[in-house]
């Protein structure tokens, strides 16, 4: 029997137990010369909690002492992420719900079928509360039985969901430094990658001052992790956890190096600000020939020449439009920035990511261009033709919600700056937008040249109504297609269905109306609560894979590369994540290019694409076989090789051309 002895230095036993704790095999029958993976699930009691690998300012990790067959050996316990617990100004990492740490067992080669394999582990750790620890002391032992390697799907299944809850390879090389009494981190992450309320634990002590704030700041490809030093650093590299804000957790390595501060992203830069700001006001005023926004504005505007009012009237009601305008604007902007810093990856327009919002919006666009054509005489809607400070309040802020799904010539560097923009200057941003939209209006409020030069109310305004409908309707066909593209056909076809559904109780609306029927509104009343509880219903269709940049390529399977290998074909299959910035840089520099596309496919290879940004289980297996703990991975499998081509972590173009 050999015995070893792995991670950190132990404690004394204890009388009491506060945790409990479990020791699982993922097969019993593990085949000769193969790895199985062994897990220990901790379930601690309330009010109780046990320790990460670096426990912080105070505790003690977990040791663990194996007692194994001759011949087999395991590896060091992998942690899941912790969590904080700050007690009198000291930071301990923490597990205050259940954790599992999985180990690798080395099963010896030559062992006959049926050879019993008892594993015993002897763990020692610290249980503490907010008052009180406790050393305790546990044995766990299971008897595995050499066999063909099977394993129990359900069984599959528990561990696969232990080891989506690890730390992922990150799969670049981070650099740390300190300066001073700072402590620097830069970690190579993608720019477009969501990041959200990131944290760093270091696995091991030297390196940060544990209680200190971490400043979490992007500078283009990298993040920048900074905050106080430990008072006596230690050299050398540093391995550690970075958490995101959505729960996702990367495995780094840093070496010790040159870290440049990252920019400045909190001073305002004027110039920047006020560029943004004009671009998003020219974006704003454009967008008032869009169909989306044009019917409202003309009607809006021939009404105050119409009624005739005094120079004040035509003011107050300039100034209500624009206030909601400008508000709504603002209240769009503030929820996409709070959603951003949340770690969304949202942008404008983000409210029309979810298909109810879309069949919202169609049913409001459908019923302003039934109205606008003629079809029944109610305002657009009731608020929008009529006068009064509160109409028109209530009519800008319509105008700037259907806008939403328009974009015009400046908005998108104008908008894309403000994303970049500390708040307040990203607010401007968004407020310029709204003014722009609001300008037409706001001027011929305030220029009675303007309204002077506005036609004289006739029968031509009638004609103009049916012909502004036409717009209001290719909105309405445009917002059926992103529908049926977030819902698919089933979803299309539900929001069709409520749109014609309302349309017809509008229409008999005007028809009752026309009559002088009692309670002509009873059917556009009905029609409408029906509509919007279908629409209510609308679900996202099923996720679709990422539309590929290589011609041809799929998503990567074990199955369907069995089948391509089957049919003779070469194949190239890849492994990447969001969050790593090689796998992107090798994709935009290399993989994705029309050189190779035109090289795969004159030679007929087939792509296969494994995303693994979620962590895919099945994936991390795959991957795990070829010697590689996370991404990038490239494989080349050739017709009649018998294993693939494992290639460089860097590419080139001429280097997948030549693949055949």
């Amino acid at each position: 029997m050999t015995v070893v002895s792995l991670l950190l230095p132990g404690t004394v036993s204890a009388q009491t137990r506060h945790v409990a704790m479990t020791l699982l095999a993922e097969s019993e029958r593990p085949a000769p010369g193969s790895g199985v993976t062994l897990a220990i699930h901790a379930v601690p009691d309330k009010g109780w909690h046990g320790y990460w690998l670096n426990p912080g300012d105070a505790g003690v990790a977990t040791r663990a002492t194996w007692t194994l067959p001759a011949g087999a050996t395991v590896g060091a316990l992998d942690y899941p992420p912790p969590g904080r617990l700050v007690i009198a100004g000291l930071m301990n990492h923490v597990y205050e719900r259940p954790w599992t740490m999985l180990t690798t067992l080395a099963v010896p080669k030559g062992l006959a079928p049926g050879s019993a394999l008892p594993i015993r582990v002897k763990l020692d750790y610290l249980v503490c509360t907010e008052t009180i620890c406790v050393p305790e002391t546990q044995e766990l032992a299971t008897r595995l039985t050499v066999g063909e390697g099977a394993v129990d799907e359900s069984r599959r299944a528990q561990f696969d969901a232990w080891r989506r809850a690890l730390p992922r390879p990150l799969g670049s090389a981070a650099t740390w430094q300190v300066a001073g009494d700072r402590f620097r981190l830069s970690v190579p992450y993608p720019s477009d990658a969501p990041l959200g309320a990131a944290w760093f634990y270091p696995a091991r002590g030297g390196a940060t001052d544990y209680p200190a704030q971490q400043s979490v700041t992007r500078d283009g490809e990298r993040v920048v992790i900074e905050t106080k030093a430990a008072a006596t650093p230690e050299q050398g590299p540093l391995a550690g956890v970075l958490t995101l804000g959505d729960g996702t957790a990367l495995a780094l390595t840093a070496q010790p190096g040159t870290v440049a501060p990252a920019a400045a992203t909190g001073a305002l830069d004027w110039g920047v600000a006020l560029a943004a700001f004009g671009g998003a006001l020219l974006g704003g005023l454009l967008l008032n020939v869009m169909p989306c926004v044009f019917p409202i504005l003309s009607l809006k505007a021939l009404g105050l020449a119409r009624s005739g009012e005094s120079e004040r009237h035509a003011r107050v009601e300039a100034l209500a439009y624009t206030a909601g305008v400008v508000l709504v604007c603002l209240a769009l902007g503030g929820t996409l920035l709070a959603l951003r810093a949340g770690g969304a990856s949202a942008g404008w327009a983000f409210q029309l990511q979810d298909p109810r919002v879309v069949g919202v919006l169609l049913l409001l666009v459908v019923a302003i261009a039934l109205n606008l054509a003629g079809l029944f005489e109610l305002p657009t809607p009731r608020f929008a033709g009529r006068g009064g400070a509160t109409g028109a309040f209530m009519t800008g802020a319509l105008a700037a919600f259907v806008a939403t799904p328009c974009t015009g010539p400046f908005m998108g560097a104008a908008l894309g700056a403000a994303l970049v923009l500390p708040p307040v200057a990203a607010l401007m941003v968004f407020a310029g937008l709204g003014l722009g939209i609001a300008l037409p209006f706001l001027a011929v409020g305030f220029v009675p040249a303007l309204r002077r030069r506005l036609p004289k109310p006739g029968m031509w305004m009638v004609r103009l109504r049916h012909i502004l409908s036409v717009p209001m309707f290719a909105t309405a066909l445009a917002l059926a297609w992103v529908l049926g593209r977030q819902a698919g056909v089933d979803g299309m076809t539900l929001g069709l269905a409520a749109a014609l559904l309302a349309a017809l109780g509008l229409w008999w609306t005007g028809r009752r109306q026309a009559a002088g029927a009692r309670f002509g509104w009873a059917p556009a009343a009905v029609a409408l609560l029906v509509a919007g509880a279908g629409i209510a219903a609308v679900r996202p269709g099923a996720t679709r894979a990422a539309e590929a940049a290589l011609p041809g390529a799929e998503p990567f399977s074990e199955a369907r590369l069995a089948a391509l290998r089957a049919e003779g074909r070469p194949v190239f299959a890849y492994f990447t994540a969001d969050w790593c910035l090689t796998c992107k840089v090798n994709e935009k520099a290399a993989i994705e290019t029309q050189a190779v596309a035109d090289g795969f496919a004159r030679h007929k290879v087939a792509v296969l694409v494994g995303d693994w940004t979620d962590g895919d289980p099945a994936l991390g297996r795959f991957i795990s076989q070829h010697n590689r703990a996370g991404v990038p991975l490239y494989l080349f499998y050739a017709p009649a090789a018998p294993a693939p081509r494992v290639l460089p972590q860097v590419l080139t173009k001429a280097m997948l051309t030549d693949l055949r």
